[in-house]
């Protein structure tokens, strides 16, 4: 399995670019990406960067990833999720009729 690391660059060459990944400096390959200024974010996998994206986006992925690790270890996760905790989930449409009917999914 492969997981991406959103990873923020510092400093961008045309091919390479130097990038943090919340701790830790790297050189990422930009072949597929192009050139991207210091400060925007890419999805890195195997050293390359393969997507430009957004940094709410990059730190909700990141926290996930520091969720996944405290998991593991038996920590608490509950506040990298702060959008999700107290939050009602909601049916999908197509669903919704079935609930109020009393019917069973």
């Amino acid at each position: 399995m492969c997981v991406g690391v959103p990873m923020q660059v510092i400093e961008s060459g045309p091919l390479w670019a130097w990038c943090d990944d919340g701790g830790e400096r790297h050189k990422v390959d930009m072949q597929l990406v192009g050139r991207q200024p210091a400060g925007s974010w890419v999805l890195v996998f195997l050293g390359a960067a393969r997507e430009v994206m957004g940094e709410t986006h990059a730190l909700r992925v990141r926290d996930a990833l520091v969720a996944m690790q405290a998991a593991m270890q038996g920590q608490p996760v509950d506040h990298l999720f702060a959008d999700l905790v107290d939050r009602e989930p909601t049916l999908p449409e197509h669903l919704r009729h079935r609930a109020g009917d009393g019917a069973e999914s």
